[in-house]
């Protein structure tokens, strides 16, 4: 039912046919720059920076709408089928709630990791085509972009179970830009040798692993060139590249963002269960 009802809402449609705009234009973007390159004479070690670049950033925007669609979709997952009325109809028949919320759960999860695959694969895909771009590590990256994005879905479904929709997408979408911004202050301070800044950011990793989740996505999606290319900026005191990261996440951090998905899907059971419907 989860997945049907996806498949019927517009916003899923919406999204589709923008991603597709957009993985048109940066495809666009790709030959016009070759071509340019072509024209200018521009070196291949040059030529393949740029396009590591460029697809990194394509990647950063696709990470961004990854996370909008976990949100919307779990922002009203519980809470619009009970002021609707239709959960009490659904829970009449014999269907625990445990039972209705994780199959709610998987069903959205399902479309999210889907879409994460299918959009960052279509990045990769053409960065591939066009320039002959090759990730590292794609099949990491692209399990550690679905990480996150499955965090913050069941962030969403979480806070569904006790708040309205419209709070509940404030308060996750608040949480997610938090957690950006404190990667961004991690990243400041490492480079301005500032502890304090670094401990803000390691703290908010804990809180919500989504930022230091695309940065470990990002190091394995990016090509030798561009890891290269940004090891060099970091061995200058320059800083690196600030919106993506160089190494792939520690094994406690990926032990603990391996956790926190299902720890906080148990915590929604938990209150669900347990809330006056």
């Amino acid at each position: 039912m989860t997945l049907r009802e996806a498949a019927s809402r517009r916003l899923l449609l919406a999204v589709l046919i923008l991603s597709g705009v957009f993985v048109a234009l940066l495809a666009l973007g790709f030959a016009l720059a070759q071509d340019l390159f072509a024209a200018e004479g521009v070196d291949d070690l040059e030529r393949d920076a740029s396009a590591a670049v460029l697809t990194i950033l394509g990647l950063y925007v696709a990470s961004f709408l990854s996370a909008f669609l976990a949100l919307f979709l779990s922002a009203g997952s519980v809470s619009s089928e009970i002021d609707s009325g239709q959960l009490h109809a659904v829970l009449a028949r014999p269907l625990s709630r445990r039972s209705w919320l994780l199959q709610r759960w998987l069903g959205l999860a399902i479309v999210v990791v889907g879409y994460v695959v299918l959009l960052a694969g279509s990045v990769l895909l053409v960065a591939r085509v066009t320039t002959g771009y090759q990730a590292v590590r794609p099949l990491a990256g692209l399990g550690l972009m679905a990480l996150q994005a499955l965090t913050l879905l069941t962030l969403g479904v979480l806070g569904s179970t006790r708040l309205s929709t419209l709070a509940n997408g404030a308060v996750v979408f608040f949480a997610f830009g938090l957690a950006w911004m404190s990667g961004l202050i991690e990243f400041i301070g490492g480079v301005i040798d500032n502890v304090g800044m670094e401990r803000v950011g390691v703290i908010t990793s804990l809180l919500l692993p989504s930022d230091a989740l695309w940065r470990g996505a990002s190091a394995g999606l990016a090509s030798p060139a561009f890891l290269a290319a940004a090891g060099a900026m970091a061995a200058d005191d320059i800083g690196g590249f600030p919106f993506a990261g160089l190494t792939l996440p520690s094994p406690a951090l990926l032990t603990w963002s391996l956790l926190y998905v299902p720890a906080l899907l148990l915590l929604a059971v938990r209150t669900f269960t347990r809330r006056d419907l």
